[in-house]
């Protein structure tokens, strides 16, 4: 299965609770941290709805 590979690029500071627990599912803590997930539509869903937080590329 292929992955994707998530980095956080801003801070979640005054953003919506949805928006900081999805960060929070992705595993993304602090700005710069990088983690890897299959790329299921589920993660891609999550990706999509904190595109302007993450920067993101598939392998």
């Amino acid at each position: 299965m292929a992955k994707i590979k998530v980095t956080k690029v801003k801070s979640a500071i005054n953003r919506t609770k949805t928006q900081k627990r999805t960060l929070e599912a992705l595993g993304l803590k602090k700005i710069g941290q990088t983690v890897e997930h299959d790329d299921t539509p589920s993660i891609i869903g999550m990706v999509n709805k904190v595109s302007h937080l993450v920067s993101f590329e598939t392998k």
